[in-house]
């Protein structure tokens, strides 16, 4: 399909209260317009934690038989990132895609935010994941990722990047900025999805939920620190048609990560 609709969700969450936040999304699902495609935050079923042998859930947990019936309640698809213990009893920082037929495709965040001992808590992912839905490519990405441009350079193989965040509000002028630099040098949507409210450490988050086209221009934002739903059409025929116009990729550097 040409056009994609998306709904970002900029919510508060309860601290390691996986039940809590399941229930409260489900009344904030509820509400929403017809979409094709629905954004949850970072680690929306327990907040940004450090405790993983506590909030790390097996595989397939609560959270994720959560995402499933919702995607299929909904018909659309539905993304967002949890704790998870892997088989391999690995704990990873997942982003999973849900679609309505009960597909679960999954990336593990690769950059870990050191500055709170993520790269203690849990094991970085080495995988760049991207999944087609509905005519579309899309790269998935969580939070710190945003500020690792290379990870995410477009080799003409997306047309969106999704970033789940729990982006502190000291920060908020980077998550603003780089969300828009990466949707110029890449000539793709972004849908970035942050948090609100505060954590069980009293950090504080402000949202600035977003959605930027492939001009890097907001089409879609919300106020900080207010809980709510954005919503956006992206189209493809445009993207495109862009790229044909100014097709900048074609003088881009190649490199390989190593």
């Amino acid at each position: 399909m040409s056009t994609l609709k998306v709904a970002v969700l900029q919510t508060t969450l309860v601290w390691q209260d996986c039940h809590a936040n399941l229930t409260q999304l489900t009344a904030q699902l509820a509400d929403l317009e017809q979409v094709d495609l629905i954004v949850l935050p970072e680690m929306f079923s327990t907040g940004f934690s450090m405790d993983s042998a506590q909030v790390a859930e097996p595989e397939p947990g609560e959270a994720l038989l959560w995402l499933k019936q919702q995607a299929a309640l909904y018909q659309a698809a539905i993304t967002g990132s949890v704790a998870v213990r892997t088989a391999e009893d690995h704990r990873v920082n997942r982003l999973y895609f849900v679609t309505p037929d009960g597909a679960v495709q999954f990336y593990d965040k690769r950059h870990l935010f050191r500055m709170a001992g993520e790269h203690h808590a849990y094991q970085a992912g080495q995988q760049r994941v991207i999944v087609n839905y509905r005519g579309w490519r899309i790269l998935l990405q969580v939070c710190y990722d945003l500020r690792f441009p290379v990870f995410s350079r477009n080799k003409n193989d997306y047309d969106a990047m999704i970033y789940v965040a729990n982006w502190p509000a000291p920060r908020s002028r980077a998550w603003w900025v780089l969300l828009q630099a990466r949707a110029i040098e890449n000539q793709a949507y972004v849908f970035g999805c942050n948090r609100v409210g505060e954590d069980g450490h009293g950090m504080q988050y402000a949202g600035d939920s977003l959605i930027v086209d492939y001009l890097g221009k907001p089409i879609a934002e919300l106020a900080a620190d207010e809980a709510g739903v954005l919503y956006a059409t992206a189209d493809l025929k445009a993207l495109h048609a862009f790229r044909e116009k100014f097709p900048a990729a074609l003088d881009a550097d190649n490199f390989n990560l190593v």
